[in-house]
């Protein structure tokens, strides 16, 4: 299925609910809109309503698997958004305003994982407190240098992303990528 790149796309996932809902399959994998509910603490009904729009516009499937009115859901692709950056589609004001909520609402969420981690590393084996965590690394870079090294990086993590599937003692892991520049932009 082609990842969703549609402004439609884009302003809906731009809702609380709907981003946690298509975060949480992502991650935890298939489940009902009641199972849902109870993992995002909302109500069954407003999960279901959420989920169908996130259906209109590709982000999530029906995957056929459940029972009568027991639908599983599950995340369709890895979203690949449009974004101001994106020079391929124009986006008016309410599509720019509707990147930048989601892109903050993704950093939250990003707070709020590593935060948890910081709390609970400490159950971990040694092994994996001292490969997870934080870490950066200042490159410099041209912007062809900064276009590989994100295309290497992607490739590396969807190498990786079954790589332990059905292997004992394996464990998900959340790998964010975000390459900040540190300099000041040029100037024109």
């Amino acid at each position: 299925m082609a990842r969703p790149t549609t402004r439609p796309a884009l302003r809906v996932l731009a809702h609380p609910v709907r981003s946690r809902v298509l975060g949480h399959l992502r991650v935890h994998g298939p489940a009902t809109a009641t199972e849902l509910a109870a993992a995002l603490e909302t109500h069954t009904g407003a999960t279901s309503y959420h989920l169908r729009k996130l259906e209109e516009v590709g982000l999530v499937t029906d995957t056929g698997t459940g029972t009568g009115r027991r639908r599983v859901w599950a995340a369709a692709a890895e979203p690949e958004l449009p974004g101001a950056g994106d020079p391929d589609l124009a986006l008016d004001a309410d599509d720019e305003a509707a990147a930048d909520w989601l892109a903050r609402d993704y950093v939250q969420h990003f707070a709020v994982r590593a935060d948890a981690w910081v709390g609970e590393r400490g159950r971990w084996p040694t092994t994996w407190r001292q490969h997870c965590g934080l870490d950066d690394h200042a490159v410099l870079v041209t912007t062809e240098q900064l276009t590989a090294l994100s295309a290497e990086l992607a490739e590396v993590l969807d190498r990786y992303r079954r790589a332990g599937a059905g292997t004992p003692g394996a464990r998900r892991v959340a790998a964010y990528t975000c390459l900040l520049p540190v300099d000041p932009p040029p100037t024109a």
